[in-house]
């Protein structure tokens, strides 16, 4: 109850707000289009986050320009899970106590739900420490969109609006309109983005198999890695957290890695960290603990 008792409920609207937004899917039903394209923004945003919000902004575990990594940040913010220096800050300080008291969301030292979409919601943990992420601080960029991380959402919502009332208009066969287009696209894309990728902070630390000795529970998940693009390797990153890419070994599978490799193709990012041979020779043939 003490703990409930700290949720910010007027900041927290919004929050609540997309997830009852979903409901509205038994008036406006569905159509290939409107799914299509909340699958589309699905993957691209997890990917936004994972590679970029998780392994660049918290990480450093790649470089990349500056417009870039603005172009990055601007995509990651349409997830709805505020702007990249918050995200950042509050993960840098997960690694540093993880499964500890001062961890946040920790299901260890908290409970699932707290872990896995309540501790966001509390007045403190809106705030930004700032001593944790000097290194963006300097950006003015990202700071804008730290302050006005809604504002990208928004204009998002508004495109899906008016691409759904077009195709309705230009080719009515299709079956959709501009509500079932931001339903479908926005609501609940960004809700299944949501439980997704809080899953990591949650069940990556109860539900799967431990093959490096780390002073926390972090676990290796196949469904979750699959589910977050290579986040559910999450035992594997937790023991050897600068590496950009987190399924260490060829059989598991990492989206996220293999789209960054892509993007180096074009010089769009580089210097991508690897797993040292010394992690990779203490893993392999490691039976793995539950």
């Amino acid at each position: 109850m003490a703990k409930l008792d700290r949720i910010d409920l007027l900041q927290s609207t919004p929050f609540f707000f997309m997830h009852a937004a979903c409901l509205l899917v038994f008036w406006v039903g569905w159509s290939w289009p409107a799914v299509a394209v909340a699958v589309v923004l699905y993957a691209v945003r997890v990917f936004a986050l994972t590679a970029f919000y998780h392994r660049y902004f918290s990480h450093r575990a790649f470089k990349t320009s500056r417009w870039f990594q603005f172009a990055a940040a601007v995509v990651g913010t349409t997830a709805v899970q505020r702007g990249p220096i918050w995200w950042a800050a509050h993960h840098r300080d997960h690694h540093r106590h993880s499964d500890r008291e001062q961890d946040v969301h920790s299901p260890w030292q908290h409970g699932f739900l707290w872990s896995h979409m309540l501790w966001f919601l509390t007045h403190e943990n809106y705030e930004t420490n700032e001593n944790n992420v000097r290194d963006w601080m300097k950006f003015s960029e990202l700071r804008f969109l730290d302050r006005h991380y809604m504002l990208v959402p928004v204009l998002l919502a508004g495109f899906l609006y008016l691409l759904g009332a077009a195709l309705k208009n230009w080719l009515p066969g299709w079956g959709t309109d501009g509500l079932q287009m931001v339903v479908w696209g926005f609501f609940i894309s960004t809700v299944a983005v949501y439980h997704v990728t809080y899953s990591i902070n949650s069940l990556a630390h109860l539900v799967g198999r431990r093959r490096f000795p780390t002073k926390d529970h972090s676990r290796n998940n196949f469904v979750l890695a699959m589910l977050t693009f290579g986040e559910g390797w999450h035992n594997n990153h937790h023991f050897y957290q600068a590496s950009a890419r987190q399924g260490f070994y060829w059989w598991e599978i990492d989206i996220s890695y293999y789209l960054l490799r892509f993007l180096s193709w074009f010089g769009l990012v580089w210097d991508l960290k690897g797993v040292p041979e010394r992690v990779l020779a203490q893993g392999r043939g490691k039976r793995e603990s539950a």
